[in-house]
């Protein structure tokens, strides 16, 4: 096996059964591990490569179901693919719900199935190629340091630099020197993108805002939220990018 071939696993009690899903699988190219139960496939090292589940509902002790539950709550879950000789619309309807790219009555068209594998292993390349970027976009933004971090926050947040050295009690030159750094640390060519590098991690003005600020209530305004600095005079910024940034 070479590192990033794709992979499927099939989990189903019945020997036969996982014995013709690995011949029918294999005849397509992605390599196969068949195992016979959702404990043995929790107990499984997974390998860093592409991957979907081919899982059958009904099985002994943990179900499908159930599996489909706990891999959903784990950093990297894997596109599941149900197969069952049981199944009824409630269960595929809770499936579908819980993420499951696909649900297939015994018998199924051997076709069907390899469809759903080729669709799911798709769906798997994309989620890990998103989490690689998220990783690295994390990694840049624990290299700053935290004046940076406070300085990125209000920048994305479309305030302009004078009023960002406002919010610090900084002054303009400096902001600029802070917020350069951000942008050549974090490898943002443009506003947009830095907006876009935040908004993959989840940081937002709101996240960490300085602790004279507070939040002034939408139905206040009418319009949007702003902030309101304490105690200098209210003033209200609205909360949307000038059509100029100065950096």
């Amino acid at each position: 096996m070479k590192t990033g071939d794709p992979i499927v696993f099939v989990v189903d009690d019945d020997l036969s059964m996982r014995e013709a899903l690995t011949d029918l699988i294999t005849s397509i190219g992605p390599l196969v591990e068949a195992l016979k139960s959702a404990r043995e496939f929790l107990e499984h090292r997974r390998p860093d490569a592409p991957a979907c589940l081919v899982l059958d509902v009904r099985l002994p002790g943990l179900n499908g179901l159930d599996l489909q539950r706990e891999l959903v709550r784990t950093e990297a879950p894997i596109p599941i693919i149900f197969i069952t000789g049981h199944g009824d619309i409630p269960m595929a309807v809770r499936a579908i719900k819980e993420g499951a790219v696909d649900f297939l009555a015994k018998p199924f068209r051997d076709q069907d199935l390899l469809d759903a594998i080729q669709h799911a292993l798709e769906i798997d390349r994309a989620a890990r190629q998103e989490r690689a970027v998220v990783a690295e976009v994390r990694r840049r933004y624990e290299s700053l340091t935290k004046r940076e971090r406070e300085v990125m926050r209000l920048v994305v947040s479309g305030l302009l630099n004078k009023q960002i050295a406002g919010e610090l009690g900084s002054s303009e030159v400096t902001v600029k020197m802070h917020r350069g750094q951000v942008m050549r640390k974090m490898k943002a060519q443009t506003l947009v993108q830095l907006v876009r590098m935040a908004d993959k991690i989840g940081i937002t003005s709101e996240a960490e805002l300085p602790t004279n600020e507070k939040l002034i209530p939408k139905s206040s305004f009418g319009k949007s939220n702003c902030w309101v600095p304490r105690p200098r005079a209210v003033t209200c910024e609205q909360r949307s990018f000038p059509k100029a940034f100065a950096f």
